[in-house]
């Protein structure tokens, strides 16, 4: 069982979620919305869902903030929490650089994952922060998921991943885009095992993270707005000497084209999941 393997024997009760953190309030003080213009509200359901009430501008959410909202209060519970990066290539400044990261986020690494509820239902939940180092993708990272998808399959559970992220961890050189393979191939035989995997895209999933794991989800969800691709708009246009459309990447984009599934805002999205969750389980039966 899960809490067998990882020692937690003697709890009944999950981890409480951590509360909003300073930065995401502070980050939106005296700011104006990139969608619209307007001066972001003191409201407080604007500033729990990081959405501008006048436009509908998703703002990039915390990941402990993305938690909070998703899972029922008081059940979460965090798996695999001391796993960081290392140095491998003793890449110049790396170690300063997360050593930065992470004091300017609380976070260890750019991913958190763990066990919780959904209005009652239980799912093992990756979320990303694009705060910390870009979203990158490294050792640690890649191994957080691939272990989530292990575990949820060992315990028959279905998985949510919220991905945010720049793309693989340069300073870390091929072992960052050996994760790519690793973390896809646990999606295959997590999918193998006939279990669901949902995955919502957020403002920016981009590089070998959309490349891998990210568009391997049997459902694939966006927020509205967010820029979803592998290579930049830019290098793409220098590529192939074309203009591109300026709603290029964007979710609705995409949605338009057939490369996700649908579009949901960030205040219905724990309902929409919710369904999702509870139609897949019924089809079990």
């Amino acid at each position: 069982m899960l809490k067998d393997r990882l020692g937690f024997k003697s709890r009944t009760r999950y981890a409480t979620v951590r509360p909003r953190g300073d930065a995401s309030v502070q980050a939106l003080d005296g700011e104006r919305c990139p969608g619209c213009g307007n001066p972001f509200p003191d409201e407080d359901d604007a500033r729990r869902l990081m959405v501008c009430p006048d436009c509908g501008y998703h703002f990039p959410l915390g990941v402990w903030d993305r938690i909070q909202l998703i899972t029922d209060e008081d059940r979460f519970m965090e798996l695999d929490a001391d796993f960081i990066s290392g140095d491998p290539l003793e890449f110049p400044g790396y170690m300063e650089k997360l050593d930065s990261a992470r004091q300017q986020t609380g976070l260890k690494e750019a991913v958190v994952t763990g066990k919780g509820t959904i209005y009652g239902q239980e799912v093992i939940l990756g979320a990303m922060d694009g705060r910390f180092m870009m979203g990158s993708m490294g050792l640690a990272v890649g191994e957080k998921i691939a272990r989530a998808f292990e575990i949820a399959r060992e315990n028959r559970l279905p998985v949510v991943m919220f991905t945010a992220s720049g793309g693989a961890r340069m300073q870390e050189g091929m072992v960052s885009l050996m994760q790519m393979a690793k973390t896809s191939a646990a999606v295959e035989r997590f999918s193998r095992s006939g279990l669901l995997y949902i995955s919502v895209l957020t403002h920016p999933t981009t590089g070998g993270v959309t490349a891998s794991f990210a568009t391997l989800a049997d459902i694939v969800l966006a927020e509205p707005g967010a820029t979803i691709g592998f290579a930049g708009a830019r290098v793409i246009e220098q590529t192939i000497r074309q203009k591109l459309p300026a709603s290029f990447q964007k979710s609705e984009f995409l949605l338009e084209h057939g490369m996700i599934d649908a579009i949901v805002n960030r205040e219905e999205l724990k309902g929409f999941l919710y369904k999702l969750l509870r139609f897949h389980k019924g089809r079990e039966r």
